[in-house]
């Protein structure tokens, strides 16, 4: 049941949010310049809570009480604490008006440590020209815990008959489904866009091969030889023939430990 909200990848390039990060690393570095601090990466240079400590200090004339350098995760987690703590009362913010948490930034998410330095800035230097709407594309995940049952007596049995976790998923979450595929679909397109393809549709658009063949090809990063399958299959046999070219290809791979039913 847990969620985690994600920037799409293709929000990263947008030049508004670019133009955003970049003000905001020179502001820290310019208000934390006497400390000799200098920023380079929002993500990298902020989780520890080094940064954060000095700059709230600085700006709210503050004494924080905790250590001024936290090197283990223990350590930066407890001074994140005492750090946004001293954030949510000087902004006077209650906890549900976060937008993050101390496992988000120690986590080097980039939204969630954006929204907390715009945050400070806008309470603490109001004239700081901010671009105006900067908005990005975000991926909301749900974490899917599912028990598959496997029977003791292995000589009784056969692995392929037993319900793996898709199995599970179709039959206690069918409305994960569609949150599924669409994570699917987007992982593929980011993948096989680079060919010029768009798949629309998991079914029908993976079942002659192609598709699967071309992305493991973008994925390990080699090129499949025409000749080696067919491009446009015209019948059931070379469809079967696409799909096994492309198992065996994970297989030798190292990716497939598993059989697969090919048909």
């Amino acid at each position: 049941g847990e969620k985690k909200k994600f920037l799409k990848p293709t929000s990263r390039n947008n030049p508004k949010l670019e133009e955003l990060k970049l003000l905001l690393i020179d502001w820290i570095n310019t208000t934390l310049k006497e400390e000799h601090i200098v920023v380079k990466s929002l993500e990298e240079d902020l989780y520890d809570g080094l940064v954060l400590h000095h700059l709230l200090e600085k700006l709210g004339s503050l004494k924080l009480d905790v250590d001024k350098i936290a090197l283990t995760e223990n350590k930066q987690r407890q001074k994140l604490s005492v750090t946004l703590q001293a954030v949510a009362k000087c902004l006077q913010l209650e906890e549900s008006q976060l937008k993050w948490s101390v496992e988000s930034i120690l986590s080097k998410d980039l939204l969630s440590t954006l929204h907390l330095l715009v945050a400070i800035a806008k309470h603490f230097e109001p004239s700081l020209a901010m671009p105006p709407n900067v908005q990005v594309e975000t991926i909301t995940l749900e974490v899917i815990i599912v028990s598959i049952s496997i029977p003791n007596n292995t000589n009784s049995c056969c692995f392929d008959t037993e319900d793996d976790a898709f199995d599970e998923l179709f039959s206690r979450a069918p409305d994960k489904l569609d949150a599924v595929k669409k994570v699917f679909l987007q992982f593929v397109n980011q993948h096989v866009g680079k060919l010029g393809l768009n798949v629309k549709d998991i079914e029908s658009q993976f079942s002659d091969g192609v598709i699967l063949l071309l992305l493991i090809g973008q994925l390990e990063g080699y090129f499949l030889n025409l000749r080696h399958f067919f491009l446009t299959p015209a019948s059931t046999t070379e469809m079967l023939h696409n799909v096994n070219l492309a198992l065996d290809l994970l297989t030798d791979g190292g990716l497939l430990n598993f059989s697969v039913n090919s048909e």
